[in-house]
């Protein structure tokens, strides 16, 4: 699933389903995952989140993870019966990925519509991304991604214009192809007509 224009909760709780139903899903570009509400008010919550931590011993946990990737999937495992062997099973059918990596840059991506920014949010609200609020809290390679987003970029409208020229140029030489009246009648009798 490509993450960009998604809102967070409703991503993740509509994903947290889909585990739980068996399938397996890979999320890319979790950077760029919106949330309704300020970029401030964001900061705030999440510094909240950052003060609660074992008096004892910190570490012990919670753990306050930084990167994107990471806080998309605790929000879903927040959503699943994660002590759980069923709940277990559907966390390990989750992968998420900051930026698009290799195998899954040549692989078709899906939105999900119940979940796009565009689609719930009204268009007065504030909404901020999920990638600047972690840079606030120390994920140190937003501009790394953002330079290998950039190349990624580069390499896929090369393909696409290749690939759509490719096909402009079949349907070409469909039309110019001649069929002869024997071929014609072969071709009816199996339903190709």
């Amino acid at each position: 699933v490509e993450c960009r224009g998604h809102l967070l909760g409703r991503l993740s709780s509509i994903i947290a389903k889909q585990l739980l139903n068996g399938q397996s899903v890979v999320l890319v570009r979790s950077e760029d995952v919106n949330m309704s509400g300020s970029l401030y008010r964001a900061k705030l919550k999440y510094a909240n989140f950052k003060r609660k931590k074992t008096n004892s011993n910190p570490r012990h946990g919670p753990f306050h993870q930084r990167a994107p990737s990471k806080i998309l999937w605790r929000t879903i495992r927040g959503m699943v019966p994660h002590k759980t062997a069923r709940g277990a099973a559907a966390l390990d059918r989750l992968k998420c990925y900051e930026g698009v990596p290799h195998p899954f840059d040549r692989k078709k991506r899906m939105v999900i519509p119940a979940a796009l920014k565009v689609l719930r949010l009204r268009p007065e609200r504030k909404f901020c991304r999920l990638g600047d609020l972690s840079s606030l809290f120390g994920w140190k390679h937003q501009e790394l991604i953002g330079r290998l987003e950039a190349q990624r970029k580069v390499k896929s409208e090369a393909f696409h214009k290749k690939k759509t020229s490719q096909v402009r140029a079949k349907k070409e030489a469909f039309k110019k192809v001649k069929v002869s009246a024997e071929d014609q009648k072969v071709l009816e009798a199996a339903g190709f007509a």
